[in-house]
């Protein structure tokens, strides 16, 4: 619901703080998957915050690794999967290469 009213005022920068931190994992995923379909239809730049690897890596064209305070950017990915994303994204070779390479920052110390 807060999606279709943000999108009714027609924002050129859709900004999305965690949209699905409350939802369990089958339903957050039905829903990131619905935010594509939305998007498809009415194209957007859309800052989306999560803290889980594989939702940016479906949802974004580009991933961006924060560190911690104070706040920098470590990397920025390029996620070149096809579009449309779908169930099969997932189990795309790339897609598991992209999500790795991301989780590195988490499991690897910061230089």
């Amino acid at each position: 619901v807060g999606i279709v009213r943000a999108l009714l005022l027609n924002p050129d920068i859709l900004l999305m703080d965690e949209p699905f931190s409350a939802l369990d994992a089958m339903t957050r995923e039905q829903i990131g998957f619905d935010l594509l379909k939305i998007w498809q239809e009415n194209p957007k730049t859309v800052l989306f915050i999560t803290h889980s690897i594989a939702e940016a890596v479906l949802l974004a064209d580009r991933v961006l690794v924060m560190s911690k305070r104070p706040g920098t950017v470590l990397e920025m990915v390029d996620v070149d999967l096809p579009r449309p994303r779908t169930t099969h994204t997932i189990s795309d070779p790339r897609f598991g290469q992209l999500t790795e390479r991301l989780r590195k920052h988490i499991y690897e110390p910061e230089a």
